[in-house]
């Protein structure tokens, strides 16, 4: 079993780095961020492990194997947080990815495989309103051209943000890692949902991942004096935008028994004034489904309710795809590998799917990609709430470790010899 004290001081030492009174607040790319790497990094350094940072702003920490040429096994997350977030989201999986490295240096077990440690930058879309840039550029799925025209709410354009990091945008394409490269990618994460704590259970054993299909939309009616324009007379940006917020909600819940969800998580209004009819709104919608099809059954009834409302109401609605991503099965080997620790370890187990999204989906595309989850109390996540207990944070460590140690194939120690 690993160091309980040990991951708990490592938690308290990251979960101070970004922490204010309303929460977490580590944006990508931010000072505290980066502030976190670097914490990150110094540990990895101290385990022996040797350490880069790619063009994308990816920190990657590297346990040799004793076969040079063999590919690594891959294991990580990330660091950065929502606005007013929580202290275990991708954090935990961060330090469960360390204590591996740590637990094995500590009964000196040498692996044939490499194994690298992974921190994604901007694993959360609350920067940008677009998701997992590192890990997507480390698999080859987007390129430097797809995101840039990216702006966070401050305005700051994402190359000047690069740059601030000290990371130059235009070479973004040499993060991309070559084919081969891995033989396999774990995650460790919190459920950030309520099942594992429902049922009493320890770890979930994610069987896919659903994808987001996002949208940044704009509608302009006309402002107006709130008090001498007649009801009948207005173009009420903010009224186009409420019923595209119900319409979606009817269209989800006409999806459920797929799991789809649908979400308009941000409105801007303008002018913004009590006395003046909203001129123009902007929202930001989150459709997502492990059934593709589902999804886009939803996405097809928000073209459709877009056309109805410039028919009806004469608004101006200019629709614009942020991203459109594809559902991810987890691997059947890497699925029957946690069950059969999780067996042998007489650990009890559900199967289950991930509402939310990972870096690891995108993994995928470069080789075999497993997750497990540990329970996330009260279902709470993306808030300063969030908790995990400690024995269920070891438990998971441990589950990964085996993991790891199979798919890394350990030597041999002198005592087994």
């Amino acid at each position: 079993m690993v160091k309980a004290e040990r991951v708990k001081a490592t938690m308290e030492a990251l979960g101070k780095i970004g922490s204010t009174e309303r929460g977490m607040m580590r944006l990508a790319y931010s000072e505290e961020e980066r502030q976190a790497t670097d914490y990150f990094i110094a540990q990895c350094k101290a385990a022996g492990m040797s350490v880069r940072t790619d063009a994308a702003g990816n920190v990657i920490a590297r346990r040799s194997g004793t076969c040079s040429n063999a590919p690594a096994i891959g294991i990580g997350s990330h660091l950065d947080t929502v606005i007013e977030g929580g202290k275990y989201d991708g954090s935990l999986g961060i330090i469960a990815a360390l204590e591996v490295v740590r637990d094995l240096n500590d009964h000196g077990i040498r692996t044939q495989h490499p194994i690298d440690l992974f921190v994604f930058a901007c694993e959360e879309s609350s920067r940008f309103g677009f998701s997992q840039i590192g890990s997507k550029v480390l698999a080859g799925l987007i390129t430097q051209k797809d995101i840039a025209d990216l702006t966070d709410k401050a305005g700051n354009t994402i190359q000047t943000v690069f740059a601030n990091r000290g990371l130059d945008f235009g070479r973004l394409g040499e993060a991309q890692l070559p084919k081969h490269a891995l033989a396999a990618f774990m995650e460790l994460h919190i459920e950030q949902g309520p099942i594992l704590e429902g049922k009493n259970l320890p770890i979930g054993v994610v069987s896919g991942i659903a994808a987001p299909t996002r949208f940044n939309i704009c509608v302009r009616g006309h402002a107006a004096h709130s008090g001498s324009t007649p009801m009948n007379l207005r173009q009420d940006a903010l009224i186009g935008a409420a019923e595209i917020t119900i319409e979606l909600e009817k269209a989800a819940r006409r999806e459920m028994q797929h799991g789809t969800v649908a979400t308009v998580g941000d409105i801007e209004i303008a002018p913004g004034a009590m006395n003046v009819v909203p001129g123009e709104t902007h929202l930001k919608v989150d459709i997502r489904s492990i059934s593709r099809t589902s999804k886009d059954r939803v996405v097809k009834c928000l073209y459709l309710f877009l056309d109805h409302l410039r028919d009806t109401r004469h608004l101006q609605i200019d629709c614009h795809l942020l991203s459109n991503e594809t559902p991810v099965r987890m691997d059947p080997q890497m699925i029957d590998m946690f069950e059969k620790i999780c067996q042998k370890q007489n650990i009890r187990f559900t199967h289950m799917p991930s509402g939310a999204g990972h870096d690891t989906m995108n993994m995928a595309a470069l080789c075999p990609v497993g997750m497990i989850f540990v329970p996330s109390a009260g279902g709470i996540s993306h808030h300063p709430d969030e908790h995990t207990d400690l024995a269920e944070i070891i438990t998971g460590i441990d589950v990964l470790k085996a993991a790891v140690l199979e798919r890394a194939v350990a030597e041999p120690t002198e005592k087994q010899v």
